[in-house]
Parts: C-alpha cells; structure tokens; sequence
C-alpha cells in the first residue's frame, strides 16, 4: 500500500476520533483549523505523495469553510495560504497556474479584513514570487493573469505587504522570513541579516518555526 494512501486513511481515522469525541467536522472552527494543521503538516512533508494529499485536504476543507461563512476572512486565507504552499513546491512555469486563484482569493480575505497579517504575508509572497520569475515564464504569466493583474506585482507591494504583516504579528517568524528574503533580493542585504538574526533567537511558537529557523540560518550564512 502507497505511503499517500496509508496517511489518508489515518486523517480519515483522526477525523472519526473527532466525531467521536464529539467535535463538530462541519463547523466553520473545524473547517479552518484543519486546512491549517493540513498545510502545516504539509509545507516541509519530504514525501510527495502525502504532500499532495495534505495540501488536497486543507483545500477542500478552505472550501467547505468559506461555503460555511463567506463572510469571514479566515476560510479565504487558509484556502490561498494552501494554494501558495502547494504552489512553491512546484516549478515555476506550473507555479503561474495558481497565480490568479492565490491572488484573487488573497484579495476576499483583505476585503474582509485588511489587517489581516496572514493574508498580507501572502500577497507579499504573491507580489514577491511573480517578481522572481524568468523573463519567460513572466511572459506566459502575463498572458495568463492578464496585462492588469500582472502589472500590479512590484517589489514595492512585495515589501510594503510583508512589513504591514509584521507590524501586525512581530513575533511571527513566518513574516520575518518572507521580509528577510524580500530584503535580501532588493539588495538589503543589512536589514535582511538583522531579520535573520533576530529569527535564530526567537522561540519556535508556531508548527513549522523549527523549519524556518533552519531556512533563515542557511540563508544567513549566504549572505556573509
């Protein structure tokens, strides 16, 4: 038996254990909760096949989250926060499919909530990634967003987003990193080490901050 179809058999377990424990696995709470801890467990996961099934997972339950509440912010966020995790694990030309469905729904979320530091850390990392692109691939995104979603990614949206993001949670490392790199590629190389270094003494509060703490330690020793 495949190793995606072991793990989908235990997530369909855990989630038996929460009914049985009396959780409510169609509530709005629920929904959001577990397409987080899905991406989460998702992001550094070295298996592919279980990648795919958790990012799969937390997609749908960001769907039936918003279908629950489409006037909450959270169920947005959790559905562009899986569809950008899902898409850095992928090459670039393939990344561009999910450009329009992580920026459009990243644009729900701050509707709802424009202090949204999760969602403004996405967008940063949407404005971010689009800048990072090949002369090509920018072309094939180009025709694909459209010349007016297209022009609107900018170095600068990158960085205003990523700073409003931690000026909103500063002790979230996920921010500071996104911040960091962005720094980093506009040549500030300064207030790139300073986010690093800060990073390499915060405390790890969040699923995957061990992981970020590694990624901001060998991105620290490339700059030196």
């Amino acid at each position: 038996m495949k190793l995606a179809t072991v793990f989908l058999a235990l997530s369909v377990a855990a989630s038996g254990v929460a009914r049985a424990q009396g959780a409510d696995t169609t509530s709005y709470d629920w929904l959001v909760k577990s397409a987080h801890d899905a991406t989460d467990r998702g992001e550094f996961n070295p298996s592919e096949d279980q990648r795919n099934t958790l990012f799969t997972n937390a997609e749908q339950y960001a769907r039936k989250a918003i279908a629950a509440n489409p006037n909450d912010a959270e169920g947005f966020f959790e559905l562009a926060r899986a569809l950008g995790r899902d898409a850095l694990t992928k090459g670039s030309r393939e990344r561009v499919k999910y450009a329009s469905a992580i920026y459009d729904t990243t644009k729900v979320a701050l509707r709802l909530n424009p202090k949204h530091a999760g969602a403004l850390d996405v967008m940063g990392m949407w404005n971010a990634e689009i800048m990072r692109l090949n002369g090509f691939v920018r072309m094939i995104a180009k025709n694909l967003l459209g010349g007016k979603t297209f022009g609107e990614a900018s170095w600068e949206h990158a960085q205003a987003d990523l700073e409003e993001a931690v000026s909103l949670e500063p002790n979230r490392i996920v921010h500071k990193l996104n911040l960091a790199g962005v720094y980093a590629d506009r040549g500030a190389k300064d207030k790139a080490r300073q986010l690093y270094e800060w990073i390499a003494t915060a405390p790890a509060t969040d699923y995957n901050d061990r992981n970020y703490k590694e990624e901001a330690s060998r991105r620290l020793k490339d700059l030196r």
